[in-house]
């Protein structure tokens, strides 16, 4: 069930399971960082308004 198992086997159903699964982790990581680095501009840059 492992990688770390012998019986292992790298075939086109686990290929495409893990490929599809770390696309989807790195979409999801990428929109987190981009949301923590844009909150942490705005709070460096934040203006004297006030938002009401």
């Amino acid at each position: 069930m492992f990688p770390f198992n012998f019986e292992w086997v790298w075939d086109i159903g686990h290929m495409l399971f893990f490929g599809g699964f770390w696309y989807a982790i790195g979409i999801l990581g990428a929109g987190m960082a981009y949301c923590i680095a844009k909150a942490a501009y705005d709070t460096m840059n934040a203006s004297e308004e006030n938002h009401h």
